[in-house]
């Protein structure tokens, strides 16, 4: 949010509905020279440009490939740059784990390792319940080093996350996770003494757990990423005056939601169940966050083809979403996961914004190609949420 606006926020009852669909943005394939949004059959969505404005938007900036913090830190009106988030944290709290002034949170990934090198970061997606089982082997063997108390949480298939607390602890460590497959795991570098500190924790959790898992035919390693301490960051209702929700089914959408202070139930891994609440429960906000996340991760694996089936799977829900008819409607993904990259990329992303005096433009679809079209042009992500506070009313007038 640009400062000049801080300045201006008034309440209003009018209400704001975000749905991110998770890496949503893509690159054409060799074979047709189409993207996922463009294969996909979304008639809802259809409908709905036709009623709003479109264009694209940039989470960072020019050429900056952004992880999933900062960019839904965006979305939600935040400088990304200014409030830089650990991936640690939002795990942390995202699995509801209690983080205290002076931990350590961190996200861990279960990992497959053969001869010294990565060849699985995900350790093929294990099951939750087989995540669980090893958690409970690690929650047991590895409590404490030297003064640090280590307290450990199963996450979704292959994630984790992990809190260490004690004295003298610094939060400037390097990734052990490289990123890429092929590649023998990093150690863990610290920025500072009490950085140093922790890496030296870090290397001897790892040690302890790869002779734990040494047998695990999967799970046999695992790595660390978000090595981070809770930000100091102001919340939605301070911020914006205003009562929001955060809908989310993984644990890191939730971490950062109730990190800038929405509402955040603990629901399941089904989407339905989020559209279920947001029904029962729409007329208790001014703000509802919806994420969906499938999207994302066909990105990631790959998948052109299953991420143009959740495109239109989501597609599906919009006229229960729309039935409540929000007064500004938002609808993007927080940052392009192409299945020819198979990861997030800098690649701007489509959004649609449906309000009653946001105006219409000649867009047909929400696509790549149709969004350069598009009234909204090309814009940073943080923006957006400045656009839905004057659409819904929440923006007084700058100056005589």
């Amino acid at each position: 949010m640009l400062s000049v606006a801080k300045n201006l926020i008034i309440r209003s009852d009018r209400k704001i509905v975000l749905l991110v669909a998770d890496g949503l943005g893509g690159l054409p394939r060799p074979s047709d020279g189409r993207t996922e949004l463009e294969v996909a059959k979304t008639p809802n969505l259809d409908k709905l440009v036709s009623k709003g404005i479109i264009g694209l938007i940039e989470p960072i900036e020019a050429g900056i490939s952004p992880g999933s913090g900062p960019a839904h830190l965006a979305l939600f009106g935040y400088d990304p740059v200014e409030y830089e988030l650990g991936r640690g944290v939002l795990e942390v709290l995202g699995l509801g784990m209690e983080l205290k002034d002076g931990d350590i949170a961190i996200r861990g990934n279960f990992a497959t390792i053969k001869d010294g090198k990565i060849i699985d970061r995900r350790a093929g997606r294990i099951s939750t319940e087989e995540n669980r089982r090893i958690i409970s082997i690690l929650k047991e063997n590895i409590q404490r080093i030297e003064d640090v108390e280590i307290i450990w949480e199963s996450g979704l298939e292959h994630r984790f996350a992990l809190i260490l607390r004690g004295p003298g602890l610094g939060d400037g460590v390097s990734d052990t996770d490289p990123q890429k497959e092929g590649l023998p795991p990093l150690p863990p570098e610290g920025r500072d003494a009490p950085s140093m500190k922790t890496a030296r924790i870090l290397s001897s959790i790892i040690e302890r757990a790869s002779k734990l898992l040494q047998n695990e035919e999967k799970a046999n390693f695992i790595l660390f990423r978000g090595i981070s301490k809770k930000p100091d960051i102001p919340t939605f209702q301070d911020r914006y005056r205003m009562k929001a929700l955060g809908l989310a089914n993984y644990p890191m959408y939730r971490g950062l939601a109730r990190l800038v202070g929405m509402d955040v139930p603990e629901l399941g891994y089904e989407f339905e169940r989020l559209i279920d609440y947001y029904e029962e429960h729409y007329d208790e906000y001014d703000f509802i966050f919806i994420h969906y996340k499938w999207t994302d991760k066909a990105g990631e694996d790959g998948d052109f083809e299953r991420k143009v089936r959740y495109i239109e799977e989501v597609d599906s829900y919009l006229p229960r979403i729309i039935s409540k008819n929000p007064d500004v409607f938002i609808f993007t993904g927080d940052h392009s996961t192409p299945a020819m990259w198979k990861g997030h990329s800098w690649h701007p992303v489509p959004v649609l914004i449906v309000a009653e005096n946001a105006g219409v433009d000649d867009a047909c679809r929400l696509t790549e190609r149709e969004a350069r079209k598009g009234y909204l042009g090309l814009r940073r992500s943080k923006e957006i949420m400045q656009i839905a506070l004057a659409l819904s009313g929440r923006l007084k007038k700058f100056g005589a």
